[in-house]
């Protein structure tokens, strides 16, 4: 038998100890939960990506009565930033969720398929993503996706 250990390293900062960027990133994903549509869970998510032009696109979650239709605000935010500027490396990527309209206290982190697309989204780009997940005043920070999917299955597992 063989044991193989993985682990991530966090960084977890305060809010004001963030970089300009960062604090930009994390605005823009919190204005971004007023544009949710979540009339089921009420559960309100806003995703911002900082691209390596400076430009910051938002999207937030969007539900629909037939559950599996509706669309997580991560891959909301990064298929329209791909597809718009898909000369445009994304360099940053801030999630934040409010409910019952007050910000969450606990980190929220992307589902299953939204890391899967966070790593696409950084084999386009051909670098890590720095992820600040926003949870009350604290921001938890990976740099890059395989601290929240170490395993991912990517470009070379298709080509073995």
């Amino acid at each position: 038998m063989k044991n193989i250990e993985i682990s991530a390293k966090i960084q977890i900062f305060h809010e004001s100890e963030l970089n300009e960027s960062q604090k930009n990133v994390v605005e823009a994903a919190k204005k971004a939960t007023f544009t949710s549509y979540a009339p089921y869970s009420n559960f309100h998510v806003g995703a911002a990506v900082l691209l390596e032009n400076g430009v910051i696109v938002t999207g937030s979650n969007q539900e629909n009565a037939a559950y599996p239709s509706g669309i997580c605000a991560e891959r909301t935010t990064l298929f329209y930033a791909n597809s718009q500027y898909p000369d445009q490396p994304v360099r940053k990527l801030a999630i934040a969720a409010q409910c019952n309209g007050n910000f969450t206290d606990e980190v929220i982190s992307p589902c299953g398929a939204c890391r899967q697309v966070i790593l696409e989204s950084e084999y386009r780009a051909k670098a890590p993503i720095e992820i600040l997940l926003v949870a009350g005043s604290e921001i938890w920070v990976f740099n890059g996706i395989e601290g929240l999917l170490p395993l991912g299955f990517n470009y070379n597992s298709l080509h073995q």
